[in-house]
Parts: structure tokens; sequence; C-alpha cells
């Protein structure tokens, strides 16, 4: 039991760390090391790291949304058509032989983090509003097609990919584009979280409760820093955080 706690309490303070900073999935940190160090079934893994997010991307949109750092309109938007073309995502890998990419997430997650470092996104509030309100729901909604169908067919990366398209293709700035991002995954991994349960049964409870509380812990230690910090220090505690998380993964699925 201590050793079960001590891997999920591990797992949560990275899965925690990125959401609250990065509006990172919680999937691509828990899933390997609960499959990895405890051998729990992969869709098992899967359905209790979406479980954790839920309510860690909750507590760190409430307060990205406190602190005026939350796009919901928008949000709404792009949650809509993500969910949507994550189903025909879904459809379109189940036709084919082995569609899924391994690493994809893990990968993305360190090329992320060196992104954040060596080109940081100094975008401001002012500047975002330059755009058109009509511009942004179009691009919510093309950007939402692509997060969605992607994950659909890879099974990961939603997070990461938000995030990327939120701050280059939209234009967000970062503490907003990171409030947007977890504010739909609170709902993204609500339903995966359902479905996965509803599909293949009930979790190992311990498992669950470690996970979810540790996750929770930390995102919202997270997100209260990130919240708070300079747009300089926040790009480079992201880019850290990412970075060093990609190359545990790394390790932990390779080594």
């Amino acid at each position: 039991m201590l050793y079960t706690f001590f891997i999920c309490f591990v797992a949560g303070i990275g899965a925690g760390l990125g959401t609250g900073f990065a509006g990172m999935s919680a999937a691509a940190v828990i899933s390997p090391m609960l499959i990895t160090f405890l051998h729990i079934p992969a869709y098992q893994a899967v359905g209790i790291a979406l479980a954790s997010d839920v309510l860690a991307s909750a507590v760190s949109a409430y307060i990205y949304y406190k602190n005026k750092n939350l796009d919901i309109k928008n949000g709404l938007v792009m949650m809509a058509t993500v969910l949507l073309f994550t189903l025909v995502g879904s459809w379109v890998a189940s036709l084919l032989p082995n569609a899924t990419l391994g690493g994809f997430s893990v990968f993305m997650t360190f090329l992320l983090g060196i992104k954040f470092l060596v080109r940081p996104v100094m975008t401001t509030k002012e500047s975002m509003g330059n755009t058109s309100p009509r511009k942004r729901v179009i691009q919510s909604v093309i950007c939402g097609t692509l997060v969605g169908f992607i994950c659909g067919f890879v099974g990961a990366g939603g997070g990461m990919m938000m995030l990327l398209l939120l701050t280059s293709v939209l234009g967000y700035e970062l503490k907003t584009a990171v409030g947007t991002s977890v504010f739909i995954m609170t709902f993204t991994a609500l339903t995966g979280a359902v479905s996965h349960f509803a599909i293949g049964g009930a979790p190992d409870l311990w498992c669950l409760v470690f996970c979810v509380l540790s996750t929770l812990l930390w995102a919202r230690i997270a997100a209260k820093f990130a919240n708070k910090a300079s747009p300089t220090v926040l790009n480079r505690a992201t880019g850290a955080i990412l970075t060093l998380l990609g190359i545990v993964m790394l390790a932990v699925n390779y080594l």
C-alpha cells in the first residue's frame, strides 16, 4: 500500500504541476507511471489519469478565471469541436491497423518545453484584443477540429496541442492560453473518464483516490503560482517543467 501511495503521489506531482502551469493532460504522466511501476492495465491506467485530470483541471480553471485569465466564450466553441472530432478521430483510427503513435505526447511535451525556454510567449492581453471576435471564433473551430481529430486518432496530446495552438495560432497571452486549455480539459477529461470506466469497469480504488488527491493538490499550487508570476518567470517555469517531465517520461517509456 505504501509503495502504491508513493508512486501515485509522485505521478500526481508531475501531473499536477503540468496541469497547473501548462494545461497538460495528466494522462501523459500518470498513465505510463501506473503501467510501468504498478503494472496496472493500460486502459484502466488511462481512466485513472483522466479522472485525476477532471478535478485538477477544474480547480486550475477556477483559479485562472478568478484572475481573469480565462476565455470562456471561445473555450466553449473549441471544446464543442474538440469533443466532436475526438469521436471522428477515434472512429477513423478504429478502421486502420496500428494507428496509434506511441510516444507522441511524450515527445511533444519535451519539445514544447524547449520551445517555451528558447522562444517564450510574450503576447499581452492588449494585443490579444486586436483580433476580431468573428476571426477568433473561426480560429477556435479550426483548432478544436485539429486537436480533437488528432486526440481521437492518436489517443493523447490534447493539452499540449491546445496550448501550442492557443499561443501560436490564436495569439493568446500565456496565462489566458493555459486557463482556457484547463477549462476545456475539465470537460474532455470527464467525458473520457466516464467512458473508460463504463467500458472497462471500476478501477483500483486506492490508486484512483491517491492519484486524484495528489494531482489536485499540486495543480492548485501550480495554478496559484502561475497566476502571480511575471510572463518571463512563467515561461521559464513552464518550459522547465515540461522539459523535465518530457525527459522523465521518455526514460520511463524507453529505458
